[in-house]
Order: structure tokens, then sequence, then C-alpha cells
């Protein structure tokens, strides 16, 4: 029998309180109950048996090939890079493939113990491709417990896991039907899916959505946050990330812009404080994502992150990170919550990294910020029928962990000839601090602007890690310039003035156009706001034509799809992620390295060669006294692949 007790939480003006199941077992040490560890995503493991005396011993556990293979290949879509996080519970390894299938693995041998098929392939590939199924979520109430899992397909399923069956008394025989309960509303529903697991908080099962970024009409369905019950499946509750009518900010959205604006969703992973019963939403940008005419003003909650009551879906508070967005910076990753002391003061934080190179500290329970945002002037837009927000907002503290707008100081420079060179380069662009407004292509006789972080930069899809030993933040990111511009679509290709032209790599003799680093891991102490340390992560171009009589140190990966990689870990003593062999050692190799670093300090102490290319989150659990590591990789080539690592038994 469950027992349910109340969480009050005061928020700046209402007392709202909120039933949680009493009382949900705490994850044991070396145990990984969610994609991030916990639902603080933390992706903290604390444990030492690997260390930096054996790191370089690693070897290679066991490996099992994703149940995806066994799809008959005319009913298989491309799905791309396998990018899965198992989860480990009881002494059970649980994990998803690309397809949306379900398997439970022995943690020692890889041996699989159940598999479950939501045949939602059956249903159609999605729209857009590649997509993949990245997670699942784990629920128990202390005697049920339940795998989460939203398809490609539309579908929320309910899965025994003991058992890998659907739940009868969940929805439709374990199904709910996910295109329902947007509200009265009609928009094209064939470009929604779902990538990234629910949340389950209480007795809510929280549902995102993914959404095709770069449609060609106006038309993309809106990112409504949606919640259902983790019994029965009943839907529960709809938070409208797009204001409907007679909701609160709806004035944002002028000239009824919020009838017919889509996106502004929950695409990546959400976080939760389970015991004062709130979820944390990273709401990601409207349509279009470049060119705003259809839309002015703020576009709360677009860009923002929201935190809501789980159990009635009611915001408690939210803080929009961008106001009228205009360069793709939609939060793409889990806030962090963790507990910190600043000056004194206990707080309770949660910690939000941004594509935007800046981390936004709040209290997590009212959102005041922990320490003050500035809302600062930024450039205005010429583009016709634009109007950017007059300003946006600035931590003034932490300081920002990644390379911010655009001058010509910030011009690659390590030769004579190469500075020249990207000096006449950088004319052909407009140049200037960050939140610089595209332009339209050609315009005053510039192709593009330049976006630092670029669209892809900055603190993408893996987020960030927090070691709630010692409070300190550690960021993967990446700088990542984009030249943007506005064109004119092809006639009767689309009903909107004007969509993207991307140049992604920019710059002189196949060099980048900025200084290094390209990719960094930044470490930041939460009690005080301080950069503990910086390096750059990986060689980068080091060993270039043009640079290799320098005999430079690393200047960190120029790696084009490092927004989709895996992250990093965190253990009692290291910082573990990987790099791929075509950065490091030779741009035809295949593989990736296995690396860790010093998480004190940020030196390296090891590395682990791998003839596979890794694409997921990196996890560790330990099984029966032994710790492993644990990486999704492959995917291009029919060779998706779950890999376990541990020291030489």
């Amino acid at each position: 029998m469950k027992k349910l007790f109340f969480v009050c939480v005061l928020p700046t003006l209402l007392l709202s309180c909120t039933p949680t199941v009493d009382e949900t077992p705490s994850a044991a040490i070396g145990e990984w109950h969610h994609p991030g560890s916990n639902h603080a995503s933390s992706k903290y493991a604390a444990l030492d048996q690997i260390d930096a005396s054996n790191f370089a011993e690693l070897e290679i556990a066991w490996r099992w090939q994703s149940a995806d293979l066994r799809i008959p290949e005319d009913l298989a879509y491309f799905t791309g890079d396998y990018r899965a996080v198992p989860l480990v519970i009881d002494g059970t390894m649980y994990t998803n493939t690309n397809h949306g299938q379900v398997v439970a693995l022995d943690p020692a041998t890889g041996e699989e113990l159940w598999v479950f098929d939501p045949e939602s392939y059956l249903l159609g590939p999605p729209l857009f491709s590649p997509a993949q199924t990245r997670g699942i979520e784990y629920w128990t109430d202390g005697e049920i417990e339940r795998i989460f899992l939203a398809t490609l397909g539309k579908q929320l399923v309910s899965i025994d896991i003991e058992t890998g069956q659907p739940d009868p008394n969940f929805g439709e025989n374990g199904f709910v039907d996910l295109k329902a309960n947007f509200g009265k509303l009609e928009f094209e529903m064939n470009n929604i899916s779902h990538g990234a697991p629910p949340i389950a908080v209480g007795t809510s099962v929280i549902v995102g959505s993914k959404i095709y970024d770069y449609t060609m009409n106006n038309r993309s369905p809106p990112g409504h946050v949606r919640a259902y019950d983790a019994y029965a499946g009943q839907f529960k509750w709809r938070f409208n990330t797009i204001p409907q009518e007679g909701e609160d900010f709806v004035e944002t959205w002028e000239d009824d812009s919020w009838r017919v604006a889509g996106n502004t969703n929950v695409w990546t992973f959400m976080s939760a404080d389970d015991e004062a019963g709130i979820v944390y939403l990273p709401v990601s940008t409207p349509t279009n994502d470049y060119w705003g005419g259809y839309r002015l003003g703020e576009n709360v909650y677009a860009e923002s992150l929201v935190a809501l009551n789980a159990e009635t879906g009611e915001r408690i508070w939210h803080f929009q990170t961008v106001h009228h967005g205009l360069w793709d910076y939609d939060i793409a990753s889990a806030p962090n919550l963790v507990d910190i002391v600043v000056d004194g003061t206990p707080i309770k934080a949660v910690a939000q990294v941004s594509k935007t190179g800046f981390t936004y500290v709040f209290d997590r329970l009212t959102g005041e910020p922990v320490w003050p945002i500035e809302e600062r002037p930024v450039p205005p837009s010429p583009v016709p029928g634009e109007r950017t927000h007059p300003t946006q907002p600035h931590p003034t503290w932490p300081l920002p962990f990644e390379r911010q707008g655009m001058s010509e100081e910030d011009l690659i420079d390590f030769t004579p000839e190469i500075a020249a060179a990207a000096r006449e380069l950088a004319e052909e662009f407009v140049l200037g601090p960050i939140f610089t407004p595209p332009v339209v292509q050609g315009a005053d006789g510039k192709s593009a602007t330049i976006f630092l972080p670029g669209a892809g930069g900055g603190a993408n899809h893996p987020g960030a890690n927090i070691d709630p030993e010692t409070n300190v933040l550690y960021i993967p990111s990446h700088t990542r310039p984009y030249a943007m511009s506005l064109v004119e679509p092809t006639e009767g290709t689309s009903d909107w003035p004007y969509v993207i032209d991307v140049q992604r790599n920019v710059g002189p003799m196949g060099l980048p156009l900025v200084k290094p680093p390209y990719r960094r891991i930044t470490a930041i102490d939460l009690d005080t706001g301080e950069h503990v340390w910086q390096v750059p992560f990986g060689k980068g171009p080091a060993n270039h034509p043009a640079l290799a009589h320098l005999n430079l140190p690393d200047l960190g990966s120029v790696f084009t799809d490092v927004s989709s990689e895996g992250g990093i870990l965190i253990t009692k003593t290291l910082l573990i992620s990987y790099l791929a062999q075509k950065d490091e050692i030779d741009p035809d190799a295949d593989g990736s390295i296995l690396v860790a670093y010093n998480k004190m300090t940020g030196a390296k102490i090891g590395e682990v060669m791998l003839a596979q290319r890794l694409h997921g989150p990196v996890m560790s659990y330990l099984h029966e006294g032994r710790q492993y590591i644990a990486v999704a990789g492959g995917g291009r080539d029919n060779d998706d692949e779950l890999i376990a690592f541990a020291l030489p038994d």
C-alpha cells in the first residue's frame, strides 16, 4: 500500500502542497537509478576502485549488441548514433535501444534477461532523421517498480521491471497515446516525437517532446508538457509552454502569435526535487529559431527554466534566459540540483548551464538568483519585420565558462599569415557581442553574423555534473562559432519570409576563425562561484600543417558533432569522458579514447584506446564488488552496442 504525505513549497506569493510517494528508496552506493544518476542530475558515482593508479589498465568486460540489429531490415529505419544511458537497480541493468526497445541485462556479463519491444517502428519513421530514444525512467513507490518509456511513435509505456511486460493497468494494456491531451489545438503533428525519457516525480510521469526544428512552415506543434498518473496512466495536467488565452504571459506573444507559434518544447532531460515535489523544465526556442517576426515580444516561457508543482502542474517560478530568442540558445540540458552554502547561508540551489556560456544559479524553491543577474542592452536587429528585445539577462557570477561574442581580438593569430587571413575573412561577417542578431545574407556587404558560442556550442545536450561532496560543478563545453544569416526561401517551399543559412566551419586555412581553446572543461565551486580550473579538452588542430612547427599544447578538439556526445562522469577522484580518435590521432580513424582527469586539478592522468566510436553518456556502477564504466557507442554502421569496462579480474 502506498502512503502519501504532503510537502509544502513556498513560492513568492502562494503556498502549494504536493503529495509525494513515501518513501522512495534512495539509490544504493554503486547504483544508477536515473539518466543523470539521480533526479538532481549529478552524474556522479561515489566510487573509487578505478583511480589514477589503474585507470589505464581498464579492459572491456563485456559488450552487448543492440536488439535493434534484430529488427527486420524492411521495418528498421536509420537512427544514427547510439546514445542511451543504462540504469543499474538492485543488481540488474536496464537500458534502451535507439528504436525504443527496453532490455534487462546482467551487469557482470551483459547477458540478456528480457527484451521488450514496443514496435513503434510499425507506426512509421519520424518525419526527421536520425532520431533516437535516449533514455528510460525508473519509478517505484516502495512496492511497485516500473520503467517508463516515451517512444518515437508517440507512446508512453509502463513496463513491469521484473517481467519486462507492459503493465495492463496502465493506459490501454500498458500504452498511453501521446498524440492526445494537447488541448483544442490544430497543428501539424507529424513532426513531433520523443527522444529523452520522461521523469517520474511522486505519482506523476512527466513527458516532454522532440519537435523538428527546421520545418519550413509556421505550423509546428507547441511543446506543451504533460503529466500522467504513474499507476493508471490517466492524464493529470498539461503545462502550456506557450501560454494560451487567459493565461499569464500570453501578452508576451504579440498579435496573438501564441495561437500559431510552435516548438518551445522540452526535448532534453529534466530534473526534480523529489522531497519538494518540484520538476524543473529546460525549455527550447520557438519557431522559427532565427527569425521572430511572427512572434514579436519576449515569448515567455521560451528558453526558460520553469519550476512546476509535479502533482498539479502549477508554475512555482520561472526564469527566462533569453528574451525573444533568435540564436537557437535553447536550454539543452537538465539543470543540476545541489545544496550549497554561500557566505554562510545554506541554499537549496539549482544551477542551469546553457549554450550562452552562462551558469544561472537560483534558489530552487523560490527562483531567487543566488548572485545578481542583470538586464543589459544588446544590439537591435536590422532585419525587416524583426524586433529584438532591447536587453538580455547577464549573470554577474559565476563568470562565463565559454568565449562570448566576437571581435577582432578573438581572431586566430598564431602566425602573421594566419592572422592576416583571419582578418580578411572576418570582413565578410558581422562581429559583435553575444546576442548580436542575424542579418539578411548580403545586406551591407555582409554574408552572416558570427554567433559565439554557436547554436551547437556552449554547454549543449550533455550538460554539467555536480559533485555533491564538494559542490563543484563540472561543465564540458564547446566554443563552436557559427556564421548565421537569413535568406528568402525558394518560392512555394515555406510560409516564412526568412529561413536560416548556416556556415558551421568558418576559418582561414582550414582552421577555426577564433583563438583556442575550442573545447574545454570548466570546474566551478558553487559555494563561492569561483572557477577552480579550466582545461582544453582534446588536442585539436595543434598538428595542422600551419601550426605543427609551433609545438602547441592541447587546443581543444574541433569536433563537428560535439553537441550530441555524452559528456562526463565524476567519481570520488576522477573526471572521465572520451574523445574521438579522428580528432586526436588520425582523421580517418573511427575509434574513441576513454580519458580520465584528476577532478581536483584538471590534470590528465590516463587514457584507454577503443576501436569503436562512443556516443552515449558515461556512467559507472558497482556490482559484486567490481566497479564498471559503461557507455553506448556505434550506430552508424549497424554496430550499435553497449560497452562495459572494468579492471582486470
